[in-house]
């Protein structure tokens, strides 16, 4: 008995290192578009006057672009501490409604341990890769993508900081591009799967370019626009077009 379970174990470590491995290797695109986007955001961090180390443990421990821009924003505004915290909570509140739909692909004997860990770097593009992959999660996976990410991200805000303005502005858009290459890498594959998916990410872009006109919605912070179309989109979705347990556990 004992030597099976030896080699159950075994057998465990060795799934867990390939997944590991494949996470690095999916996360490894994604560390690199952080680490050009970062430099951008170090700049911010140094107009509000962050030194670089103070923004590496920024952004080691926030990984989030739009709330660490309203935050460094804010500071560099002179706003008090309660002003930061609200904003942050506004702007990175989308990051709840990510950790819920990773917390349903869990299998049900994970530990709290592993959910913990995965919700503390919960971005957008470490969720997109995370929630695609098929059955149910292991939190290796993640692992391997975030010990690439959050540091390329981290380290890339404390180099922008010491470059400050050295960089032209130009040079930084257009690294920024790296983003938007990895959006597209996410939602393609499943949108060339399933017509349905490709109707409802064309329908979230419309929406969403809408939302930035349309009266009253327009004034909303682009994080809580996030929140609702979310929401709307994929509670309709849910109603239209259910997927049954069968085909999930297929996929």
């Amino acid at each position: 008995m004992k030597h099976r379970e030896a080699i159950g174990t075994g057998k465990t470590t060795q799934l867990c290192r390939k997944v590991f491995c494949e996470g690095m290797r999916d996360g490894f695109p994604i560390a690199l578009g952080y680490f050009a986007v970062s430099f951008s955001l170090g700049i911010a961090a140094r107009n509000a006057g962050l030194t670089p180390m103070q923004g590496f443990w920024a952004s080691l421990l926030n990984n989030a672009s739009a709330g660490e821009y309203a935050a460094f924003t804010l500071i560099a505004a002179k706003a008090t501490y309660w002003e930061v915290a609200v904003i942050m909570l506004i702007a990175n509140a989308r990051y709840l409604l990510m950790s819920c739909a990773l917390a349903q692909r869990f299998a049900p004997d994970t530990p709290f341990f592993h959910r913990l860990l995965i919700g503390y770097d919960v971005t957008d593009e470490l969720f997109g890769i995370t929630i695609a992959q098929p059955g149910c999660l292991n939190p290796y996976y993640t692992y391997g993508a975030i010990l690439l990410a959050a540091p390329a991200w981290a380290i890339g805000t404390a180099l922008g900081i010491m470059a400050g303005n050295l960089l032209p502005l130009r040079v930084v858009s257009a690294l920024s591009v790296a983003l938007y290459g990895m959006f597209l890498a996410i939602i393609i594959p499943p949108a060339r799967k399933s017509r349905i998916v490709a109707g409802l990410v064309l329908i979230s872009f419309v929406l969403s370019f809408a939302c930035e006109y349309l009266p009253g919605v327009s004034a909303l912070s682009g994080g809580t626009r996030t929140i609702i179309l979310t929401v709307a989109i994929s509670a309709t979705a849910a109603v239209l077009f259910p997927v049954k347990r069968e085909e999930a556990a297929h996929e």
